[in-house]
């Protein structure tokens, strides 16, 4: 199988002192993997030092193969995100934000955008101003902007987050119907142990900023009731404490 993501020795600092130290995982294709960790334990700085927005202090990132330091646009080609807020344009209609998005690319056409938007359900609200939407149809239309080059690796940055239940819902449906029917691979970051369950197939924990456990959520599950209960073992075993 390939290996669509693989980090190795990942280590980025700010001045603060927090960050990330000696991170390393791999993610393979048609994985659904969640990066499960509290706010503030190095969630964010991964997905942005994947997708170039930060600069590693050390350590070596690779997509599809390549080294993202050397091969960065090669493989952002391959690659859609959502990271933090959706950078929508809320004077412009949904499919003008597409649109927008899709001079970058070149080669991307009206059908190809309302494909798009009828994946997240907004097709009928095409040219309606996306300022006017509520929080779920913004971030179903930060989707739309992640899958319109129809990348094969989407990273998501709590993609859920804020999002009553019918929208993290239909989020996690798009991703469910992105990944077995176009097998698309993810790497979905959040803080619900919950979500993580529900949605992906493999974990990995973050704590303060580092990776304390990594496996398939089926293998987590065996021991433990909940993903809940597996994440507050491997805290507790990283912190010394006892686990009854």
């Amino acid at each position: 199988m390939e290996t669509v993501i693989e980090i190795n020795n990942l280590t980025k600092l700010y001045k603060n002192s927090r960050g990330v130290r000696n991170v390393s995982f791999t993610v393979e294709r048609g994985d659904v993997v969640g990066l499960l960790g509290p706010n503030g334990s190095g969630k964010t700085t991964i997905m942005k030092a994947i997708l170039g927005l930060n600069r590693p202090s050390q350590g070596e990132i690779k997509l599809f193969g390549l080294d993202t330091g050397t091969d960065y646009e090669q493989v952002m080609k391959r690659t859609g995100a959502l990271v933090e807020a959706p950078a929508i344009y809320k004077e412009l209609s949904a499919a003008q934000n597409l649109e927008m998005a899709a001079r970058i690319y070149g080669d991307i056409d009206a059908q190809r955008i309302d494909r798009v938007l009828d994946m997240v359900h907004l097709l009928q609200y095409k040219g309606d101003k996306a300022g006017r939407f509520s929080l779920g149809m913004k971030q179903r239309l930060g989707l739309a902007l992640a899958f319109l080059a129809q990348p094969e690796l989407v990273i998501l940055d709590e993609p859920v987050n804020g999002l009553d239940i019918e929208g993290v819902v239909e989020v996690r449906e798009i991703i469910r119907r992105m990944n077995q029917e176009r097998g698309v691979t993810f790497l979905i970051s959040s803080h619900m142990a919950g979500e993580i369950e529900k949605t992906c197939n493999k974990v990995a924990v973050m704590y303060e900023g580092e990776l304390v456990a990594a496996e398939p959520i089926e293998s987590a599950l065996r021991l433990h009731p909940s993903l809940e209960d597996y994440f507050l073992t491997v805290v507790k075993e990283k912190r010394g404490e006892i686990v009854i």
